[in-house]
């Protein structure tokens, strides 16, 4: 019991990452699935969930994974570079999306699997967002002061 409470807590803040990523895809993907059964466009649909979790994820990590204590300017600039970091990403999962789904999508399914292949290509995005999203938020947005 001891060697897995050391390995968590040498890992805490990937582990942290990870779980909160993890919630963080499950409102995205949430979000897009209700959104376009709505009927909405699949650019609208991802757009809206995109923003719902990049909130989501913005106070999840500030709090619970890299523990900032920033206040005032501070805390604005990394909101800034927060949300500018995530437009990049966020504009990265849009263009897959609208290529995988809309113009790839047809090519490979029935129109009556065009919605899980939505998913799937929803899945592959996020995987690959939350990657680039770490590095970003740990290099540039959230970095420790010495």
């Amino acid at each position: 019991m001891q060697k897995i409470k050391s390995l968590f807590i040498r890992h805490r803040e990937v582990i942290a990452y990870l779980f909160f990523g993890g919630v963080t895809t499950l409102v995205n993907i949430a979000a897009y699935a209700a959104l376009s059964r709505l009927g909405l466009s699949t650019g609208l649909a991802n757009a809206v969930a995109w923003v719902i979790a990049v909130l989501t994820a913005y106070f999840t990590n500030r709090r619970w994974v890299f523990e900032s204590r920033a206040r005032g300017a501070a805390a604005m600039r990394e909101f800034a570079a927060f949300i500018a970091a995530r437009v990049g990403t966020g504009l990265l999962d849009e263009a897959i999306m609208v290529l995988g789904v809309d113009k790839l999508g047809p090519m490979i399914v029935t129109p009556d699997r065009l919605g899980l292949w939505g998913l799937g290509v929803k899945v592959f995005s996020n995987i690959l967002v939350i990657v680039l999203n770490y590095i970003f938020s740990k290099v540039f947005i959230f970095k420790k002061k010495d």
